[in-house]
């Protein structure tokens, strides 16, 4: 069996392949600032980015501001939103949350993990974007995509995202967490896929100790 410090050299190995693979991603949700991104984000649950980045140019042109989300008409927000699915629940959560950060937060997103997955609709997975992206935080998001990579990668074998995201923190040096996420993601989409994986092209076969998924 690998010990964490076998992991953790491993590790260092798929960091430096991930590098080479993917030197200049980023944030698939195209935003402007901490609101578009708390909403794009929200959104983007059981959704493609690329369907989210579809919908959000007329969303935030009929609710350019926080404040004027917190005072929506939840079937105007439906029908701007519909396309990305389980509209009625992402509706009511993204005009609840931007109540709250107006009631809360004097209109401002919060800046911290507590404060974050307080607001509703919002989870691990949703605060640590905003603290990645808008605020330089280090942090790990796991995605379907992260967390299913992980596995695959013996670097995990949880199925639960907030474990994932505490056995990645004990391997993964704090400096690549942000990178980290959008470097998998990207791998995801185009070379480990779910359904077939490309192994047979994929640069990180010979660190890849087999599927673990079941």
């Amino acid at each position: 069996m690998e010990t964490l410090a076998q992991k953790k050299a491993r590790t260092q190995h798929i960091i430096g392949e991930l590098e080479k693979m993917y030197p200049a991603v980023r944030c698939g949700l195209e935003h402007l600032d901490a609101y578009q991104l708390l909403v794009a984000t929200i959104l983007s649950a059981q959704c493609t980015d690329k369907r989210v980045n579809m919908v959000t140019p007329a969303l935030f042109r009929h609710f350019s501001t926080i404040y004027d989300m917190a005072k929506a008409d939840h079937d105007d927000v439906i029908r701007n939103i519909r396309s990305t699915g389980f509209y009625n629940n992402k509706s009511k959560n993204i005009i609840a949350c931007c109540r709250e950060i107006v009631s809360r937060f004097n209109g401002q997103v919060p800046d911290t993990l507590e404060a974050l997955i307080s607001l509703p609709g919002v989870g691990r997975k949703t605060a640590n974007v905003i603290l990645n992206q808008i605020y330089h935080v280090p942090a790990i998001v796991v995605d379907t995509h992260v967390g299913r990579i992980s596995r695959h990668l013996g670097l995990t074998r949880h199925h639960d995202a907030t474990k994932v995201e505490f056995d990645l923190q004990k391997i993964l040096p704090k400096k690549i967490w942000i990178v980290w996420n959008h470097q998998l993601i990207e791998h995801g989409r185009n070379i480990c896929v779910s359904r077939r994986p490309k192994c047979d092209q994929c640069q990180l076969r010979a660190l890849c100790p087999g599927p673990y998924e079941k």
